[in-house]
């Protein structure tokens, strides 16, 4: 078996955070939204992200496989929440049904936001987004992404920043739906549980030590992300805040009072 650590990239965000949780840091000055762990060739589709927030992101959508521009592939993703301050919430997916005519207006004239289906989230909150899923994230987050490697974001609306919008592409990629109970849930502190299951990528949560059909439902290349404790792979002891792409699950040593996020293409 072999394991590497892979590469972080630590990325400004006009909505991130000028202190971050540990172990990472922000620079001086800077407001970091995002801290992304670079794909490697082996494992070119996933992308692993660390988010946090201190004001709303935007408005946005993403596109589909079939949707997206010619050479490149759509974003599906997930989110699992880290850390959530009072009252923090998550817009994913409209209230009632909305046309492409009128979600087109509410971009214009801000109302959009109020359109969306807000949800009060705490830490253990697990949510998917296929794309299409018109979706925002509110202030007082700290989340673990884990999607399509694409990053092509269609912005509805963002709160009078001067960032560029995309309406006609947004809205004609978006689905003007509510999103699927479904497709979220709330996970006990130490609860494991198959997240992901396709159709791009398989993505279950880890408290304690795996069962022994781990390595079978990931029989190829995995990334391996610690929440809580650490993780060895390969003689490589990863902690909380790395993420290790592993070429098979076989002998990984797993913290018994641990958590880690195991993810793999389909």
């Amino acid at each position: 078996m072999t394991a590497k650590l892979l590469p972080t990239r630590t990325v400004a965000k006009p909505w991130g955070c000028d202190t971050l949780p540990a172990p990472f840091a922000a620079p001086a000055g800077e407001r970091i939204g995002e801290i992304w762990f670079e794909p490697d060739a082996a494992l070119p589709d996933l992308l692993v992200k660390y988010l946090f927030t201190c004001e709303k992101l935007s408005v946005q959508v993403h596109p589909g496989d079939a949707q997206a521009p010619f050479g490149s592939r759509g974003k599906e993703e997930c989110w699992l929440v880290l850390n959530a301050e009072p009252d923090a919430r998550l817009a994913i997916g409209f209230r009632e049904p909305v046309s492409a005519e009128a979600m087109h207006a509410a971009a214009l004239d801000g109302s959009i936001e109020h359109l969306l289906e807000w949800h009060g989230v705490q830490a253990g909150d697990f949510f998917y987004l296929p794309a299409g899923t018109v979706h925002a994230i509110g202030p007082g987050l700290a989340l673990i992404e884990i999607q399509q490697n694409s990053d092509i974001t269609y912005r509805l609306y963002d709160y009078g920043r001067p960032r560029e919008l995309h309406l006609d592409e947004a809205v004609a990629v978006a689905a003007g739906e509510p999103h699927p109970p479904a497709m979220r849930r709330r996970l006990g502190e130490q609860e494991s549980a198959v997240l992901v299951d396709g159709p791009h990528f398989r993505l279950e949560r880890l408290c304690g030590l795996p069962d022994a059909g781990l390595a079978a439902r990931f029989p190829a290349a995995a990334l391996v992300v610690p929440v809580r404790g650490n993780v060895t792979a390969g003689g490589l002891a990863v902690a909380a805040g790395q993420c290790a792409q592993v070429s098979s699950l076989r002998d990984i040593g797993f913290d018994p009072k641990g958590e880690a996020l195991v993810a793999a293409p389909i």
